[in-house]
C-alpha cells in the first residue's frame, strides 16, 4: 500500500512537470529576457517596496493550481470568475509589474516568453531585490487557458494543521524539507487581520486566543485586530523586517510570535521543527534550502500557449 502511495506521488509530480524547462531556452530567441525583466521589477520595487512580497507570493499561488502556468494573472470574463477573483487571490497585488514586463520583453521578442516565465523569473528578482538569494530560473513554462476562482480552494489555508500541509505539498510532489523552506517566504509581506483572526478571538470552545501565542504578541495583535475592526486593509506585517528576505521568520517561530497556524504547525513534527532550527541559527541554511525548493516548485508545469497578453488567453 504504502509503495502504490508513493507511486502515485512520483506519477503526480512528473504529470505536473509537463514541459521540459532549460535554463538557456530563452538563448538564441531572446537572450537579454532576464536584463528585462529585472530593470522592470527593480523600478517598480523602488516606488513600491511592497512588490517584491507580492510578486513572490503570486508566483507561489500561481504554481499551486495546475502548475506555474500564469493562470493567476488571467482576468475573469463572462461567466467565468478567474483565479484571481477567487477568496485566497483578491488580496494579491503588483499584476501591473508583470504587465510592464510582459510589454517590455514584447517590444524586443515578440510572442517568443510566456507570462509563465515572466513572474517565475520576476519572483526570483523580487528576492533577490529585498536581499535575498539568487538562482537560475529554469525556463520553457507555457501560459495556461484555464483559470477558475474555484480553484482556489486548493492552496493551503493560513488555518491547516500539518497533516493539511503535508498532504497540500505531497500532491505537488513536494517534501515536508519544501514545505519548510518555503515557508520562508512569510519573511516578507504583509497579513489581513483575516488570516489569523482565528488565534486571537474565538479560538475554541473555551478559550479566546490561541494559546501557543505569546501573550503581548497576541494583545498586540487583537489591537490591530479587533472584532469591530472590519477595514479592507486592517491587519499588520509579516515580520518586523517586512521588506528584507531574511530568517527573521524561522526565530520568531521558536518565539511564538507568528501569525499563522499554518506558521505555528512546523513546530508540530520533529522533521520541521528540525528544519526550522537550523534555518533559524543559520541564514545561509535557509537561503540554501528555499533555492532548492523554488526551482522544485517553479518547474511544476502544464500549459499551452504563449499568451500576447498575460490578463487574457489568446
Amino acid at each position: 500500500m504504502a509503495s502504490m502511495f508513493i507511486s502515485l506521488l512520483i506519477f503526480s509530480f512528473f504529470f505536473f512537470l509537463g514541459t521540459p524547462l532549460s535554463s538557456n531556452y530563452y538563448q538564441k530567441t531572446c537572450p537579454n529576457v532576464e536584463s528585462i525583466i529585472k530593470k522592470v521589477v527593480s523600478d517598480a520595487t523602488r516606488n513600491d517596496n511592497t512588490a517584491p512580497a507580492g510578486l513572490l507570493r503570486m508566483h507561489f499561488h500561481d504554481c499551486f493550481i495546475r502548475g506555474c502556468d500564469g493562470s493567476v494573472l488571467l482576468n475573469s470574463k463572462g461567466k467565468n470568475t478567474a483565479e484571481k477573483d477567487g477568496p485566497p487571490n483578491v488580496s494579491l497585488h503588483a499584476f501591473y509589474v508583470i504587465d510592464n514586463a510582459k510589454k517590455a520583453v514584447e517590444s524586443v521578442c515578440p510572442g517568443v516568453v510566456s507570462c509563465a516565465d515572466i513572474l517565475a523569473l520576476a519572483a526570483r528578482d523580487a528576492v533577490v531585490l529585498a536581499g535575498g538569494p539568487s538562482w537560475d530560473v529554469p525556463k520553457g513554462r507555457k501560459d495556461g487557458r484555464i483559470s477558475k476562482a474555484s480553484d482556489t480552494s486548493q492552496l493551503p489555508a493560513p488555518t491547516f494543521n500539518i497533516s493539511q500541509l503535508q498532504q497540500s505539498f505531497s500532491q505537488r510532489g513536494l517534501s515536508l524539507e519544501d514545505l519548510a523552506a518555503l515557508s520562508g517566504g512569510h519573511t516578507l509581506g504583509f497579513s489581513h487581520c483575516s488570516s489569523f483572526n482565528n488565534r486571537i478571538h474565538n479560538f475554541n470552545s473555551t478559550l479566546d486566543i490561541d494559546p501557543s501565542l505569546q501573550p503581548s504578541f497576541a494583545s498586540s495583535l487583537r489591537r490591530f485586530c479587533t472584532t469591530k475592526n472590519n477595514a479592507k486593509n486592517a491587519g499588520v506585517t509579516m515580520d518586523p523586517s517586512s521588506t528584507s528576505f531574511d530568517n527573521t521568520y524561522y526565530k520568531l517561530i521558536f518565539q511564538h510570535k507568528v501569525l499563522f497556524s499554518s506558521d505555528n504547525a512546523l513546530l508540530s513534527t520533529p522533521k520541521t521543527k528540525s528544519l526550522v532550527s537550523n534555518f533559524a541559527s543559520s541564514k545561509d541554511a535557509f537561503f540554501k534550502a528555499f533555492v532548492k525548493s523554488m526551482i522544485k516548485m517553479s518547474s511544476i508545469n502544464g500549459g499551452q500557449e504563449i499568451r500576447k497578453n498575460c490578463r487574457f488567453v489568446n
